[in-house]
């Protein structure tokens, strides 16, 4: 068996980032400390943080009156931190510089009369609170057929916004077909997908061809573990995504195979060298690292409002 492990893969710097802010708070604060939904998408990291006494809860009801609260990186709705503040909760914010960058936009689009279509998925942290920043403003859009229950006026002016953790493959046919309906009075703003996420889908893209499986390493609510195994797949390569080592099957492979490796932007490198162990121990591997992208750092493009 050959092993091609992808890079760029795992985490990302806003998954550092937010990761390092829940640890440097635990060594500055104690416990007990709270974390409004998961930190990052990874079962790993989240049952890591829980067996040391982090509690993480999904309704701000749960965090007693004068405690410490700490934002995931998937950023939280305005409310929420209204609720906050009003109920005396210390909050540590570890949003994702590129999610709150996402959420400045709406309010400047919104400020500025425009009607806001986010492409993403119904339901994920950061779609939820994307969406709270101007609810009245704001449209969801999660597949092509989505596109018929728009009905803007001519006069309305319109602009795109996607989740970050989607991919450029996905979105772009939505938006082809947005600019189609509605081409005399729609902006699409400069790509808000991650690009730490548009590394990744690339180097899939970059060495499927060389493989007979691509393997992710990435837990089943990552959104961007499921674009990289949803790349794979449509690439008419086999395709897995697993959340570690215990979820691999070695009948899944043959001896002769040549296996892509890669993982969600959240998931943990010791994670991906479990899972290569599993391999190594059942299998005569060889192992090469593939790097498809030189910078992987973090980036953000201040962005202008159109002029009228």
């Amino acid at each position: 068996m050959h092993i091609i492990l992808a890079y760029p893969r795992g985490f990302c710097s806003g998954v550092n980032i937010a990761i390092n802010t829940l640890e440097s708070a635990i060594s500055r604060f104690g416990l007990p400390l709270y974390v409004y939904h998961e930190i990052v998408h990874n079962s790993w990291v989240v049952e890591d943080f829980k067996s040391r006494g982090v509690k993480f809860v999904d309704d701000i009801d749960e965090v007693p009156s004068g405690s410490r609260l700490m934002f995931s990186a998937h950023g939280v709705a305005p409310d929420i931190r209204v609720v906050a503040a009003q109920r005396d909760i210390e909050t540590i914010d570890a949003t994702c510089p590129l999610v709150a960058n996402v959420h400045r936009e709406v309010i400047r689009y919104a400020a500025a009369n425009y009607k806001i279509i986010l492409i993403g998925h119904s339901g994920h942290d950061e779609v939820v609170g994307t969406m709270n920043e101007a609810p009245d403003s704001i449209r969801l859009i999660e597949k092509e057929d989505d596109i018929k229950k728009l009905n803007f006026t001519p006069d309305e002016k319109l602009v795109i916004l996607t989740q970050t953790t989607l991919s450029v493959t996905e979105t772009a046919k939505i938006i082809e077909l947005l600019r189609e309906k509605f081409p005399q009075n729609i902006i699409e703003s400069n790509s808000n997908i991650c690009y730490a996420t548009q590394h990744r889908q690339d180097a899939i893209t970059k060495l499927a061809s060389e493989a007979d499986v691509v393997l992710i390493i990435g837990s089943q609510n990552s959104s961007n573990s499921k674009r990289l195994y949803e790349r794979g797949k449509s690439l008419g390569i086999r395709s897995i995504l697993i959340d570690g080592p215990d979820n691999i099957d070695c009948n899944w492979f043959n001896d002769n195979d040549t296996v892509l490796i890669s993982a969600g932007a959240s998931a943990p490198e010791y994670v991906v060298q479990n899972c290569v162990q599993i391999l190594k121990k059942n299998f005569n591997t060889t192992i090469e690292e593939r790097r498809t992208c030189k910078d992987d750092a973090l980036q953000i493009n201040n962005k202008t409002l159109p002029s009228d």
